[in-house]
């Protein structure tokens, strides 16, 4: 092929003749430098030969590309540089990939060091969401929030959560001495809060740990059982529970609350030992008044029913049924209770009861059923506990009417110990039980 040195006014003369799809102008300096035209382009290109094979390498549009040039390299130094690499039995065409490859891998590993903890756990949040209960998946978002928002009930704005501090850090700014900074500071202000927010810190970065988009950058160590220890103050146990005494005067000042739903809803609860939002989920569509039941939507099978006895069924016929829900509120956003601690308290401070929780009003079902002998799994049954023991989870499943005569029973003993008259399908049943 022939060859010449190939200068700027030789390369803008070159053209490509007509009806020739390309033509070549090959330069006599660097051996295998060359200029292909088309009808549409010219280009710098480089040809050589590799393991006895032909190759030929495009190196760059002639616009952009000078002809000899130290720096940045021109077409000339791009040539020798290619021929360097095949003298040394290199294929420049893989040489290329391999170098977009890098820089792809270093831009994304440059990416990935960027992330923040916001970024991966609302990442972590869409995975997870699927498998949790909506009270879970609203409790991650409240730890993260950052806050400012006007609250849905009160006055003011809500405030930052308890990871609201991290969110704005790397993840690979999560080590050990940052989250123990993190734990106690916030342990200082709401120590309970903390600690649930530190399960939850570690939870995320054990699924960092496994994710590919997070691998490697936060400290798998950053939560580490003897941090919490450490720094979090240990897990009180509440032992909140109605006294037998106790009874007549809570029954009492719940039944004097002024909003129906309200007392039939907090009565529920000492009558069920439900858990609070479980209750306050309830749906007509849950409540089969022929039957006498009622389906409650749990976080441990995903629903159990149990029976509707003769003085809660009372309670709730009754109540007005403005929408979906049997606990409703014209004035909440969600057409349902959802504070009822604060009409709880003032019940139990009228009736002179300490310290009494809603979820003490569940302990209280539990306890108060072994004064008439309950045995332990039916209460379980009938609480949504997980079963115990090997012979409880496969094979003590106890059917409705057998859970209705206990739970029954321990409705009948709790409303005589309030003083409080019980319906006549109560009686019925009841001389059933002692006639057994």
């Amino acid at each position: 092929m022939a060859q010449i040195k190939l200068t700027a006014g030789r390369i803008r003369d070159f053209e490509c003749p007509t009806h020739t799809k390309q033509a070549f102008l090959w330069d006599s300096v660097v051996p295998g430098l060359g200029v292909r035209a088309t009808a549409s382009a010219k280009v710098f290109i480089f040809q050589s030969r590799l393991a006895g094979k032909s190759i030929r390498i495009r190196i760059g549009d002639v616009r952009t590309w000078s002809i000899d040039s130290a720096d940045p390299p021109g077409a000339r130094q791009e040539g020798r540089r290619l021929q360097g690499l095949i003298d040394k039995g290199i294929d420049p065409r893989l040489d290329k990939q391999r170098t977009v490859a890098d820089t792809a891998r270093q831009q994304a590993e440059a990416q990935r060091e960027k992330a923040t903890v916001a970024q991966a756990w609302a990442a972590y949040i869409e995975d997870r969401a699927p498998k949790w209960s909506e009270r879970h998946l609203a409790d991650h978002q409240r730890a993260a929030s950052p806050g400012g928002e006007k609250k849905r009930r009160g006055k003011g704005k809500t405030k930052p959560g308890a990871l609201a501090p991290l969110m704005g850090l790397r993840l690979a700014e999560v080590t050990p001495e940052q989250v123990k900074a993190w734990a106690s500071s916030e342990a200082a202000k709401r120590g309970t809060q903390t600690r649930i927010a530190f399960d939850a810190l570690r939870a995320f970065i054990n699924w960092c740990a496994t994710h590919p988009d997070y691998a490697g950058m936060a400290s798998t160590d950053a939560c580490s059982t003897r941090t919490k220890r450490d720094t979090l103050p240990k897990r009180g146990v509440k032992d909140d529970c109605l006294q037998r005494e106790q009874l007549n005067a809570w029954f009492g000042a719940v039944r004097g609350l002024s909003n129906p739903a309200m007392a039939a809803y907090l009565q529920a609860l000492l009558l069920t030992g439900a858990r609070r939002n479980e209750l306050a989920g309830l749906r007509w569509d849950d409540l089969d008044f022929r039957w006498n039941s009622m389906t409650i939507h749990d976080k441990v099978d995903g629903e159990r029913t149990i029976p509707l006895t003769p003085y809660l069924k009372t309670l709730l016929t009754p109540l007005p049924r403005r929408n979906a829900w049997v606990f409703s509120s014209p004035k909440a956003a969600s057409g349902r209770l959802e504070e009822p601690r604060i009409p709880h308290n003032r019940a139990i401070a009228a009736a002179g009861i300490e310290g009494l929780t809603l979820h003490g009003l569940r302990r209280s079902f539990g306890t108060l059923s072994e004064w008439v002998e309950v045995p332990a799994g039916v209460v379980a049954q009938i609480m949504g506990h997980k079963p115990s023991a090997t012979a409880e989870k496969h094979y003590r499943r106890r059917p409705l009417d057998l859970l209705r005569m206990w739970h029954t029973k321990v409705e009948a003993w709790i409303l005589e110990q309030a003083g409080i008259e019980q319906p006549g399908e109560v009686a019925t049943v009841l001389q059933v039980v002692k006639q057994a």
